[in-house]
């Protein structure tokens, strides 16, 4: 967490917690070298955009949706076809390889 120092703070935000919750955001924080205000500013913008991200939506013209479409049904390319074949021959430790 880097702290905002550029911008000066415009305006207050405030919020009830419990204790319990006050106390592992306090820990959290100092974990990551910043204070509360910091710690929750940061952690609650990250998960606006999150939000705000999940929530977009591309709108592409016919053309642009069907040239899309095109290049999913083709044949792969030998590049990708040996990209593809190199990730699927991964070991991966959820598998216990």
């Amino acid at each position: 967490m880097s702290p905002r120092n550029s911008q000066t703070a415009e305006v207050n935000i405030h919020l009830r917690a419990r204790e319990t919750d006050r106390a592992l955001i306090d820990r959290a924080a100092e974990l990551v070298g910043a204070n509360r205000s910091q710690f929750m500013l940061a952690s609650a913008i990250k998960e606006a955009k999150n939000v705000l991200l999940d929530q977009s939506t591309i709108y592409p013209s016919a053309r642009a949706f069907q040239q899309v479409m095109d290049w999913m049904d083709a044949e792969p390319a030998p590049s990708e076809a040996a990209g593809m074949k190199r990730i699927l021959q991964a070991k991966t430790p959820w598998r216990g390889e």
